[in-house]
């Protein structure tokens, strides 16, 4: 590690611009004796809530043309739901996994859950079904009585949709997300029972009592298996009550424990990379949902994200389009190029090639522009993503193995080897890519410590091979917390923390302010002197403001 300062100019910049940035001293403490907390606090009790359904096509049209929740061109708002660390503690919306605790080969490949895989040997009785919408399926019992949604593959890309919706949830949960139980399942069609109260919800919206002859055109619709069984996946349905969908903006007003608005949380922020990398450009307020939980007595609304067939190059029921990933369904800058250029005008991501493998779709690696990938519609959060939420989401991508990634996809049971590859390939070159665009963004230093008298930390473009070396120059500070102050210390500029340090109390708080060889971007560790060792406290990083779109 090269410990070499940045030039006296460059460096006296960045200090000047960090005094002027920093609150003043009539502002309230930095840190409290809890911090920085890992987990929000238990959850207030929720008396009454109210269910809604948000309309898909309400929905597009109000982002599309609303642009609802902040807006990042009037200004860069740092993001809420996070702790003096700058991460997202555990919470009903998000808990910390890979990156914060390695996780093994099996949890990976375990994810949400693998222990209440439906009974598959016994029979499978409908409970009720839709035949209208893209993912037509039915509900099922199976004999020990848990309760599945089963969905299916479209008839011309038999294992996509399956695949692409177990494998996402694993990385998702891996991620940090609440998302249900997947199990890739397959069956005969003599294990099918229809409920006598079952009913379907009919293409006009109409509930009716059902047949055996709606299951059975309904399986004409889907992939047959060469010895007769049908492959489907199942998703175990989720305890408590279904109170809808959650938005990527605002809050609910019935929920005294939702106070930062969504656009505003770094958990949802983040979501952007991560589906940027699956290529998740389904990712809406249709596809989530709100379950009214009851753990220790309390009762709380519990966030899930559900539905990841449209991933890793499958639209659900058909081939994902090229487009998927690059532009917003609608957007009037393309669609004027298109109109004055009389169509002539090809976009790049139009000229890519797909290898001709049907269980995967169009799922690539070498358009793939991160900082530039967008869902099918407007999203809040991802448009209010900034720089230190995408470095907080993009270091959790580049901690996945090829190994593991590789284990994770085998998940998804593709017959064909080289349908496995070609996802493995393109997860990596994607992960690869979004460590490079996101990193550059920050000073990407992370895991800080003070080690044998030495301020040590992890470069996370050193450590992925995106360059070879950096040099750093550091100001060290002592801290009043109560007052708010800061006193900088007259010692070296390199990492060896000052004698005067060594020698602080317990409970005393003390900084370093660090400085890459870009003055632009630093970052400032604070600690606190505990009675056997040096805690870090709080975490600032500071950059030109700048929104990711």
């Amino acid at each position: 590690m090269n410990r070499k300062r940045p030039g006296k100019i460059g460096i006296l910049a960045v200090l000047l611009l960090w005094a002027f940035a920093w609150p003043s001293a009539a502002e309230s403490r930095k840190f409290y004796q809890d911090d920085p907390l890992l987990r929000w606090p238990q959850p207030r009790n929720v008396e009454a809530v109210r269910k809604r359904k948000i309309s898909d096509y309400y929905d597009f049209f109000f982002h599309t043309f609303g642009r609802p929740g902040d807006h990042p061109s009037d200004a860069a708002i740092p993001a809420g739901a996070v702790n003096t660390l700058g991460e997202a503690p555990d919470s009903e919306w998000y808990t910390g996994r890979h990156y914060r605790r390695r996780m093994s080969m099996e949890e990976l490949q375990r994810g949400a859950g693998n222990e209440n895989a439906p009974d598959t040997g016994g029979i499978l009785t409908v409970t009720g079904a839709k035949n209208q919408g893209i993912t037509p399926g039915f509900s099922i019992e199976d004999s020990g009585g848990r309760r599945y949604l089963v969905k299916f593959d479209p008839i011309t890309n038999p294992e996509m949709a399956t695949a692409a919706d177990i494998i996402s949830s694993k990385f998702l949960y891996a991620l940090g997300y609440n998302v249900p139980e997947y199990y890739i399942i397959e069956f005969r069609p003599d294990q099918i029972r229809v409920d006598p109260g079952a009913t379907v919800t009919d293409s006009q919206g109409r509930e009716r009592p059902l047949t055996k002859r709606d299951v059975t055109d309904l399986l004409l619709g889907v992939p047959q298996n060469a010895d007769g069984t049908y492959r489907a996946i199942a998703s175990l349905f989720l305890e408590g009550n279904n109170i809808g969908e959650f938005r990527f903006f605002g809050t609910r007003s019935d929920d005294p424990n939702d106070t930062v608005p969504h656009e505003r949380r770094r958990d949802l922020r983040g979501y952007r990379v991560f589906s940027a990398w699956l290529n998740h450009d389904d990712s809406r307020a249709v596809n989530t949902l709100d379950m009214l939980v009851e753990e220790g007595g309390i009762r709380f609304i519990k966030h899930y994200l559900i539905d990841f067939g449209s991933t890793l190059g499958s639209a659900t029921s058909q081939a994902n389009s090229p487009r998927a990933g690059n532009e917003y369904l609608f957007s009037w800058k393309p669609s004027l190029l298109q109109l004055f250029t009389l169509g002539l005008y090809v976009p790049r991501w139009a000229r890519a090639d797909f290898p001709d493998i049907p269980s995967v779709g169009r799922f690539g690696w070498e358009v793939f522009d991160p900082v530039g990938w967008v869902p099918e519609y407007y999203n809040p959060a991802f448009a209010n993503c900034l720089p230190e939420d995408a470095f907080w989401a993009a270091r959790q991508v580049m901690a996945f193995t090829d190994e593991e990634i590789r284990a994770v996809v085998r998940t998804g049971k593709y017959s064909d080897p080289a349908a496995e590859d070609w996802v493995v390939e393109c997860l990596i070159r994607r992960r690869d890519k979004i460590g490079r665009a996101f990193f550059s963004k920050v000073l990407p230093l992370d895991r800080f410590e003070i080690k044998n008298g030495t301020l040590s930390f992890e470069d996370l473009e050193i450590r992925h091979g995106f360059r070879q070396g950096r040099e750093y120059a550091v100001e060290w500070f002592l801290y009043d917390n109560e007052r708010n102050l800061r006193q900088t210390i007259a010692a070296g500029k390199d990492l060896t923390l000052p004698d005067s340090l060594k020698a602080a109390h317990p409970g005393d708080y003390f900084g370093a302010f660090v400085v890459g060889d870009d003055p632009g971007k630093s970052v400032v560790v604070y600690f606190r002197k505990q009675t056997d060792r040096v805690a870090v406290v709080g975490i600032d990083r500071i950059q030109e403001p700048d929104s990711l779109e």
